[in-house]
């Protein structure tokens, strides 16, 4: 695919995409339209894609795995899609070239999505997912924890999870545009929400309350905001600073800090919500997935 300029991209966002998901309340159907947009992007050269199961203590979870010619780390993704959508195969192509600039391979877990199953389904699979990893034995260079929007929230909560039980860390953490904060404390989704070019800010009740149902929305596995991350590895976030989680990644920003953690967060302007997924359509996709893959580098 040949790069466009971002305002068209941008243009085609808020008038096609926002407007479908404004609308749509078969997750089911918009499953299965994300899934066939995904495959017009092709992986890069050299990965290969294929989906198998992560077994550990008898529970078996489906994932993607896409291998490469490197050796670099082990790069586990947990796909963003408001808990209620999205898949190993949406995500394909971005994590594959981020694994690719890393020299090593990647993990999608296919988590389990809300309305048929909520919280705490998806942090459940998205630990059994580690534990699985773990035990099937890490490269030298380790594992690096990334995730993107509801993705990037099942990151901290993950890694949150990870320090409270004491269990081995990963070599660096990255997220885009993470969403961390399900009680909507952050400003910006009023006041980016009509500069957020991609996401409805009038449905963000709505979807909270599908994934989350009954359960505590401060609850650092939902909102992990709240939790406590002293001793976390350096965390690297990207966000836009036009979109309606752009408060979200700045709270994420700040907790870590507060808790003692290298973090460096870094806001595009005027870039959709987790606009790495259009590789090959915008330039600052590539741009972002090379910041990311030289700040895990900068890891020893």
């Amino acid at each position: 695919m040949s790069p466009l300029p971002l305002a068209i991209v941008n243009f085609c966002l808020r008038h096609i995409t926002r407007r479908y998901l404004r609308r749509e309340t078969d997750f089911a159907r918009a499953r299965r339209r994300w899934e066939q947009v995904a495959r017009l992007t092709p992986l890069p050269r050299g990965a290969r894609f294929a989906v198998g199961m992560l077994e550990h203590e008898g529970r078996r979870l489906p994932a993607g795995r896409i291998d490469g010619p490197g050796d670099g780390p082990l790069l586990l993704w947990l796909h963003g899609g408001a808990y209620c959508m999205g898949s190993p195969r949406t995500h394909a192509p971005m994590v594959a070239e981020l694994a690719r600039r890393l020299g090593g391979r990647a993990v999608i877990p296919d988590y389990r999505l809300a309305p048929e199953h909520p919280f705490p389904a998806a942090v459940e699979d998205c630990l059994a997912a580690y534990r699985a990893l773990a035990a099937e034995g890490l490269p030298a260079r380790g594992l690096v924890l990334g995730g993107d929007s509801a993705g990037g929230g099942l990151v901290f909560a993950l890694l949150h999870l990870l320090l409270a039980e004491g269990l081995a860390l990963p070599r660096a953490v990255v997220a885009f545009s993470p969403w961390v904060d399900l009680t909507g404390s952050g400003g910006s989704i009023t006041t980016m929400a009509g500069r957020d070019v991609m996401l409805p800010a009038e449905r963000f009740a709505e979807i909270v309350g599908i994934y989350l149902r009954s359960a505590d929305r401060r609850d650092p596995r939902a909102s992990p905001v709240f939790g406590r991350f002293r001793g976390a590895p350096p965390v690297l976030i990207l966000s836009s600073l036009h979109e309606i989680l752009r408060d979200d990644a700045r709270m994420m920003a700040e907790r870590l800090r507060a808790d003692g953690v290298a973090v460096k967060h870094h806001e595009y302007p005027d870039l959709p919500h987790v606009w790495p997924l259009f590789l090959g359509l915008l330039p600052e996709a590539g741009e972002a997935l090379g910041e990311a893959a030289a700040f895990v580098a900068a890891q020893r």
